[in-house]
């Protein structure tokens, strides 16, 4: 087989893309759509949190904008790579804010895998089961 040919696994990933990224949106989005609401209904409590870390407390509406608002957007694949982009460097931030000490290596090494599932996600697009290509067809 030549470079130049698709390999059987290229073939057959791209047979299943819609739904593999529906999928893989679905669970990227999933926890800060979750964390956002959280957050929104938990507010001043978030804001103490954010204060024993030296964050600013007035910055949460942007937090929960980010989480839900981002989190939506990744979910139904519409503006997507911004929203991954967003969201990824979120998760970043968050890794260097809040999990820096021995104790939570586990979540910094978390919130820096899903930087780079957002990667992915911005470089890859939502795919074809996405409001995104819905809206790009015409509908």
């Amino acid at each position: 087989m030549s470079s130049a040919e698709p390999s059987p696994l290229r073939l057959a990933a791209s047979a299943y893309m819609g739904p593999a990224l529906l999928l893989a949106r679905a669970l990227l989005a999933y926890i800060f759509v979750v964390e956002g609401s959280q957050k929104l209904a938990n507010y001043q409590a978030v804001v103490g949190y954010m204060s024993q870390h030296g964050v600013p407390g007035a910055l949460l509406p942007l937090v929960i904008l980010t989480e839900l608002g981002g989190g939506l957007l990744v979910l139904v694949g519409y503006k997507t790579a911004w929203a991954a982009v967003a969201l990824g460097g979120f998760c970043v931030l968050t890794a260097l804010l809040f999990h820096m000490s021995a104790q939570e290596t586990i979540q910094f090494q978390k919130n820096l895998a899903m930087a780079g599932g957002f990667l992915a996600l911005a470089v890859a697009g939502p795919g074809p089961w996405s409001l995104g290509a819905w809206v790009a067809r015409g509908r």
